[in-house]
């Protein structure tokens, strides 16, 4: 598709060309209470992986620091690893074996996480460290167990810093780039912002290194095929993905109900860059983290179970609560910790549906009990909640 199309097709998605100055609709950052980061190697890592830039991660440490300052939730999916540990290790430039790549990654993610909680740490913050894989977020209970784990994180005011672990992963089971990787995070962690910061200020009409004529689009409404047909290829030598993992990763994002923003990462500050309306392109979610949550609980997946509920639990759930042990009477199915299960009312009425916190077995052994009586049971302290509030979708949600 040549430039002239491109540039017909955008403008057809938006009704006229698309505006060159920011739109004042567009979203502020201090409007975000979750934020993800995604920094990519070519930002992070000096040519040759021998050290980082340092002083554009002190800046960008500046900006996390001032986001976390106003009360705002901060975590960074970072790459770097095998860039830093190529450069200690001595290995060639270059696409390199597994072996070698994830001995890099072994050997870097150590550096890269020391750089972080460094650079945090000056600013009276503390990192913590999370690797996952491919199936950290696409395997339910593995999901439920990361989604814990980052929830506790920002609760406790860290700033979980994650990469792909890539001394693990293989070329079947990987996501190979950390935009898709950075918008799953987003989505498992209920962030409403995603920032992307790049080598390129936003999506174009045409890839503009190869157009003279291909415009900045600053909002993207809604992912269509159009959008997706102006996705070019990657642009540096550590990057793996470009403008389509671009695209793909507002399809995940906005799906999940989080805005995402792709903004130009070279500059010192980028954050703030953002914040003072400089160029950059906006995609927009219609919902949120939460009703796109329950959206997902109520319509994609396949109840494994039913938990039976008195009437006081349903009215309960009615006034917004979580389902507790003590309010469900009865347990259907061999359900999983995680899995969806249905909740039904008293006279077996199907009111919702919701993840489990437990598995059947568990759960069987502490229905009809105060959630004090847990541990004594169980034999360890686990939730007090059956299902948790967020975790659950009811009839006219």
């Amino acid at each position: 598709m040549n430039g002239a199309i491109l540039f017909a097709a955008a403008a057809a998605c938006y009704g006229s060309r698309p505006p060159r100055t920011p739109s004042p609709a567009l979203p502020s950052l201090d409007s975000f209470s979750r934020i993800v980061v995604k920094v990519g190697s070519s930002l992070l890592v000096e040519p040759g992986g021998a050290c980082v830039k340092q002083a554009w991660l002190e800046r960008l440490a500046d900006d996390l620091a001032g986001l976390h300052k106003r009360g705002a939730e901060v975590m960074v999916v970072s790459s770097g690893s095998i860039a830093l540990g190529r450069g200690v290790l001595g290995l060639p430039q270059g696409a390199l074996p597994l072996e070698d790549s994830q001995a890099a990654a072994a050997v870097g993610q150590i550096a890269l996480a020391r750089i972080w909680a460094q650079a945090l740490a000056e600013r009276g913050l503390v990192a913590g460290q999370i690797l996952v894989t491919f199936g950290d977020t696409e395997e339910r209970r593995r999901y439920l167990y990361a989604r814990e784990c980052v929830t506790r994180l920002l609760n406790l005011r860290a700033v979980p810093i994650v990469n792909e672990n890539d001394t693990v992963a293989t070329a079947e089971i990987r996501y190979g780039d950390n935009d898709r990787l950075a918008a799953r995070v987003a989505t498992m962690a209920s962030a409403d912002l995603l920032v992307l910061l790049s080598d390129v200020d936003g999506l174009y009409t045409a890839p503009p290194g190869e157009n003279s004529e291909a415009e900045l689009i600053p909002i993207v409404p809604r992912v269509t095929p159009e959008i997706e047909a102006m996705a070019g290829g990657a642009a540096s030598q550590f990057s793996r993905g470009g403008m389509r993992t671009k695209i793909e990763a507002a399809k995940i994002a906005t799906t999940g109900g989080a805005h995402m923003v792709i903004a130009d990462g070279r500059a010192v500050a980028p954050l703030s860059r953002i914040a003072a309306g400089e160029r950059c392109t906006w995609f927009l979610t219609p919902s949120n983290p939460l009703t796109a949550r329950k959206k997902w609980i109520a319509g994609s997946l396949a109840p494994k179970g039913a938990a039976h509920l008195d009437a006081g639990a349903a009215a309960a759930l009615a006034r917004g609560k979580s389902l507790l042990p003590a309010g469900v009477t009865r347990l259907e199915g061999g359900f999983a910790r995680g899995d969806c299960i249905l909740i039904r009312d008293a006279n077996g009425a199907e009111i919702g549906r919701g993840l489990a916190t437990y598995d059947a077995s568990d759960a069987a052994r502490i229905i009809g009990r105060s959630s004090k009586e847990i541990e004594s049971v169980l034999g360890f302290k686990g939730p007090d909640e059956l299902i948790h509030r967020d975790d659950m979708a009811l009839g006219g949600e």
